[in-house]
């Protein structure tokens, strides 16, 4: 016998132990002779991380799919694995030498610190597997793989040299985004752009040589405003440090004010006065005349716009900062530096990166600052020289113009620090060629986009793609497969016996007198003497990238890879379009010619009840732990998946999760009551033999739901799939079929309770089957349990049950049995809007009803009058007065309660009761109609207030309907 409260602390680890024992969910597992491969690869979470309910839902969604096709019979792999996390895996170990007062990475050297990052993760790496064990996620665990094991490294090794012999991975100067405490470039996806205070100066650059114009401004009708003569144009910046590496100024071709110095030269207003830069004054469709002066200084190495403007205009892009952001202190004086500068704008055209690259124009005073406190010097002497626009305060005194302004800064996700724009060498790899098969495959439905509004995100990204930085300055990572020379030519080969080899024919065939260098190095070979290799790291994403083919065992032959590649859907964040099902799309067609996914599902994110983004800050972060821990890992998944609509972000109420553990209580309580009525022979039970009008009905709506769950999961609808199941699970099975077997089973005809003993059985089997890949656990201990209690022993798990195909189907006596279900819940609603006290029992007056409904009231007299407490079934050819009138199809169902409950002191309290619901509503409109509270609270509170407006509304609605039927009472 069931124990009397399912334990889901006790009962989880014991059925994770027996799933691992059996080797449950190994790839194949369950297939049937020549079944269809389905395989999904798990989103490889961190080897730093811990589960957060993004993964919860994550996992959930993905586990669900992979449990129903698996108990479909197919042959089913779930591949599972951990990313290397490059960057983050780093800061932790680094933060674990500094906590501990050990030597630095760069003191202990790279061999010695990749050798501690391998030691971390033995011990301490890849918690979160054990997490998402506990959640129930069923994948084939033997097959774990990291993105720095040995197959894996290998695959990057090979495609990284394939992509740069096709020329599809080259390495160059370009703008990114570099994180000064680290000291590599990261990715757009490693930004966060926050709203900060900041500041917005304005300065004046003198014209060269004491030109002056004529600046005139108009209003818009035409109309002159200001006229006067300038010998200098005014800007705007928030980075005044960066002036000292400005290239030029822009102004809009149509901004007349500007039109007289098009082409000529204006001076940077800072460092030493006789060696001060000359920058052209240029015509660029980038500034906006509308906006601050109209004219905008060009610091292409060190802004991501002024580059694009730079890159266009031919304009230098000067380098002011070292790795940690502060100032350069290299190179020769300021003076010098100038001059080099000058001669290189004097020449024309575009010059050449690394000649620019080595000028180092920071006057000499400001060397090696600190970029903030640069600025703040360079705004002091600025303002001193008498070179910053003015502006008139309260008082009448002449002030710098300073604007106090919320502008948006990049920081660094894992740093924090404020992220710097710079110009360096890196490794990039043509992503616009390789997007290019990938556009394809989803506009020809070779790949499908669910929810399809994402398919537009995606189409917009990679139609305008930019090539892909796919280098790293840190140490843990893939090392780039790629040696230089002495002379610093790049020989890109899958290990460096092949690179040397490359190298030597190639300076041989090119004689000259790197021929007699290499020569006279391979007399005495030692290692290292000839090639220098690329210290960079590839990014994380580019051995990511690689997951679909890469988990499968590509670059060999494997059968893994013949069998379950292309994968069947891909389940992840609509965060990661970019970042990584993007690159994932490309890098699949460009190796195996074929597309990674056929189905792509988006979910959204999860968030706090109240809508609000979880955040540390906040303090509104919920632990998917601590929710398994209280309420256990099936009421979680349960409530994520029925959340899960699709393009609808989850807000989760811990509440809900308490909820829908009451939904498995009820699961569990109702299989009880059928052992103790004796509740056996399920699976030897014919449902086209059935009898009882009862069995047929629950036969056939268990037929309904076992179809419509299937269509559900089919189009990846979660949540309706889940909710037909809650409703067939408690409301026909646990509670109106066991209400309506009660007499059965306590009645006198023994072959009415064999059938329904043994129909009762089948169908718990059959819903849990239905309900396995939602709610796991519980469903596997039913499935043992229930056989133990028979004796008996299953012949497998209820993982690899096969999944319910019901065929069977009585319409005619499930539309009795509803109609009976139908008639007791309006009852019972009437009865508690009216406040009829539990033990007051009220007759049946029934008015209009056809020759069915006669008969179903004589076949169900018992039933109405116990389960809607019911004194007696009468018929009548009007409604008696004081009555409560309710229509069910074509008959009106009456109930006399004048003598039960004071009508006049209902009427008056429910009219109170509606006079508040009618305010809030009221309040609650009014508020939403706001604009001004629509626009600027926070879009969770909004959501909030709106959800708050549907309750009231559908409170409001239910009062309504109560008041009426007191008004027809009385």
């Amino acid at each position: 016998m069931l124990d009397k409260t399912y334990d889901a602390g006790s009962v989880e680890p014991a059925i994770a132990k027996r799933w691992e024992e059996e080797d449950a969910f190994a790839a194949g597992a369950n297939a049937q002779t020549g079944a269809e491969p389905y395989c999904i690869v798990i989103p490889p979470p961190n080897v730093t991380g811990s589960l957060h309910m993004g993964h919860a839902l994550n996992s959930t969604l993905q586990d669900i799919l992979v449990r129903f096709e698996r108990m479909r019979g197919k042959n089913v792999l779930w591949q599972t694995g951990m990313d290397h996390a490059g960057i983050a895996t780093q800061m932790v170990v680094e933060r674990q030498f500094a906590e501990r007062g050990e030597p630095t990475r760069r003191e202990m050297g790279r061999e010695a610190f990749i050798d501690r990052i391998w030691e971390w993760k033995a011990q301490s790496g890849g918690h979160i597997a054990t997490q998402l064990k506990r959640l129930g996620a069923s994948c084939d665990w033997s097959r774990e793989r990291f993105t720095m094991d040995e197959g894996l490294s290998r695959a990057v090794r090979e495609v990284f040299v394939s992509l740069y012999k096709d020329g599809l991975i080259y390495r160059g100067k370009r703008l990114v985004n570099w994180d000064p405490t680290f000291e590599t470039a990261i990715s757009d996806l490693e930004v966060e752009n926050r709203e900060t205070d900041g500041h917005m100066w304005h300065f004046r650059y003198p014209l060269a040589d004491g030109e002056t114009y004529e600046y005139v401004e108009k209003d818009a009708e035409g109309n002159v405003t200001l006229r006067e003569t300038r010998d200098y144009i005014s800007i705007a910046t928030t980075r005044p440090e960066t002036m000292l590496g400005d290239g030029a100024v822009a102004v809009h071709p149509s901004d007349e004010r500007y039109a007289p110095i098009v082409g000529k030269l204006c001076e940077i207003p800072v460092g030493p006065k006789e060696h001060r830069r000359l920058i052209p004054i240029i015509a660029d469709a980038y500034p906006d005349p509308d906006f601050g002066s109209g004219a905008v200084k060009i610091t292409g190495a060190h802004d991501f716009n002024d580059y694009a403007v730079a890159v266009r205009n031919g304009i230098p892009l000067f380098r002011l900062m070292d790795e940690k952001a502060a100032l350069r202190s290299d190179g020769e004086p300021y003076a010098e530096e100038v001059a080099r500068a000058k001669a290189i704008r004097e020449e024309g055209g575009k010059p050449d990166a690394a000649r620019v690259d080595a000028i180092n124009l920071v006057p000499d005073e400001y060397r090696g600052l600190d970029r903030f406190e640069a600025r703040r010097r360079v705004v002091e002497a600025i303002t001193a020289e008498g070179l910053a626009v003015t502006t008139t305060d309260a008082e009448g005194n002449s002030v710098p113009f300073v604007e106090n302004r919320t502008i948006m800064q990049p920081f660094g996700d894992r740093s924090g620090v404020v992220i710097e724009p710079m110009l360096t060498d890196q490794w990039f790899a043509d992503a616009e060629t390789l997007a290019r098969p990938a556009l394809d495959a989803v506009r020809e439905g070779r790949t499908r986009i669910v929810p399809e509004n994402w398919t537009k995100t995606y189409y917009g990204w990679m139609e305008d793609i930019q090539p892909w930085c796919i280098s790293r300055q840190l140490w843990w990572g893939h090392q780039i497969p790629a040696w230089y020379g002495p002379d610093g030519h790049v020989f890109v080969e899958r290990d460096e016996e092949t690179a040397l080899s490359a190298a030597i024919q190639y300076y041989i065939a090119h004689g000259g007198p790197m021929k007699a260098f290499i020569e006279d190095k391979l007399e005495n070979f030692k290692p290292g003497e000839i090639l220098e290799r690329d210290e960079d790291v590839l990014d994380t994403w580019f051995s990511s990238a690689l997951w679909p083919f890469s988990t499968l065992g590509w670059p060999d032959d494997a059968r893994e890879l013949k069998t379950y590649y292309p994968t069947n859907v891909l389940v992840t964040g609509f965060d990661l379009i970019f970042f990584w099902v993007a690159r994932m799309m490309m890098m699949g067609l460009y190796v195996m010619d074929e597309v990674p996914f056929d189905t792509v599902y988006f979910h959204a994110l999860v968030r706090d009840k109240n809508g609000a983004k979880m955040s540390k800050s906040k303090g509104n972060v919920i632990d998917p732990v601590e929710l398994v821990d209280e309420y256990g890992a099936d009421a979680l998944r349960f409530t994520l998946a029925i959340m899960a609509a699709k393009g609808r972000d989850v807000k989760l109420d811990p509440s809900r999760v308490a909820g829908y553990r009451n939904f498995g209580t009820k699961l569990w309580n109702a299989t009880r009551f059928a052992q103790m009525n004796g509740a056996a022979g399920g699976d030897t039970f014919v449902p086209e033999k059935a009898k009882l009008t009862i069995d047929r009905w629950i036969l056939t709506e268990l037929g309904r739901t076992a179809r419509e769950v299937t269509e559900a999961l089919e189009d990846y609808r979660f949540n309706d799939a889940a909710a037909s199941l809650y409703r067939f699970v408690w409301n026909q099975l646990c509670d109106w079929y066991v209400e309506l077997a009660k007499p059965i089973f306590g009645g006198d005809e023994p072959y009415a309770k064999r059938e329904l003993q043994s129909c009762m059985a089948y169908v718990l089997d059959e819903a849990g089957k239905l309900l396995h890949p939602f709610m796991p656990f519980m469903t596997e201990e039913l499935w043992r349990q229930t056989a133990a209690e028979r004796g008996e022993t299953r012949e497998t798990l209820a993982c690899h049950a096969p999944w319910p195909e019901i065929a069977f189907a009585d319409e005619e006596a499930a539309a009795e049995i509803n109609w009976l279900v139908e008639v007791v819940s309006a009852i019972r609603s009437a009865r508690a809007e009216m406040n009829v006290p539990p033990s007051a029992k009220a007759p049946l007056v029934v008015v209009g009803a056809d020759a069915t409904t006669a008969e179903r009231l004589e076949r169900h007299e018992a039933a109405i009058m116990r389960l809607a407490r019911v004194e007696r079934i009468e018929k009548a050819d009007e409604p008696p007065r004081g009555s409560v009138q309710l229509v069910v199809e074509e008959a009106t169902m009456c109930l006399p309660l004048g003598e039960l409950i004071d009508l006049d002191g209902e009427a008056e309290r429910l009219s109170k009761a509606l006079a508040k619901a009618e305010q809030e509503v009221a309040r609650l409109e009014k508020k939403l109609a706001n604009e001004k509270f629509v626009a600027n609270a926070k879009p969770g509170i909004v959501e909030a207030e709106r959800e708050k407006l549907a309750e009231a509304h559908e409170t409001r609605d239910k009062l309504t309907l109560a008041e009426g039927r007191i008004r027809q009472a009385r």
